[in-house]
């Protein structure tokens, strides 16, 4: 079965000159007008529509190009790579601060690693500051990796996934057995009885 016949060809405009040859050569059949191009195929086309594979099995990221500057709150469900400029707060799964990148204000992710600057807060399950990272204020975490390099100015907390976001205390079984300890702040002696 032939897809093109010579009644499918539209007329053309201009024939093409053809080279003045003495003898023709075995490429002949090769001068024959050729068939206008098809029509591109949907992986030619493929800029303009979205992928066609699952975003369940490989997460996809967004990135801010070291070109852009967003004023305001950035949201994403997937990950995010920032190089850019962002003042507002940004949440993601994860969320990777390039070198190059900026924030100004607070950063929400479950895994969060800065190599660029972040002024404000980040409140993350997993911290990680790389060498080039300039951090400026507090760090709520579970589990926190700080680079040798890294400059940090503001406190660490690990009260990351808390209820209410504070450090609970944890009773220690000596002062549960009446033992004497210094009353807070005080510099005295204070004595604690358990009532049971």
């Amino acid at each position: 079965m032939t897809m093109f016949s010579r009644n499918d060809k539209a007329p053309e405009a201009a024939p093409a000159p053809k080279p003045a040859a003495a003898t023709p050569a075995p490429i002949a059949a090769a001068a024959t007008p050729t068939p206008p191009p098809p029509p591109p195929t949907p992986t030619e086309n493929r800029r303009f529509q979205m992928p066609t594979t699952s975003t369940s099995s490989s997460p996809s990221v967004s990135v801010i190009s070291k070109a852009l500057k967003i004023t305001g709150q950035l949201e994403s469900t997937e990950d995010i790579h920032i190089e850019g400029e962002v003042e507002g707060d940004v949440r993601g799964v994860s969320v990777k601060v390039g070198q190059s990148a900026k924030i100004n204000g607070t950063v929400h992710g479950e895994e969060v690693e800065v190599s660029g600057t972040v002024n404000g807060k980040i409140e993350a399950r997993k911290v990680v500051l790389t060498s080039t990272a300039h951090m400026s204020g507090d760090i709520v975490h579970q589990d926190i990796r700080i680079d040798s390099g890294a400059y940090v100015d503001g406190h660490c907390r690990p009260e990351y996934g808390r209820p209410d976001g504070k450090a609970h205390a944890v009773q220690k079984p000596a002062a549960a057995q009446g033992e004497a300890r210094p009353a807070f702040g005080s510099g005295k002696s204070a004595e604690v009885r358990s009532i049971a």
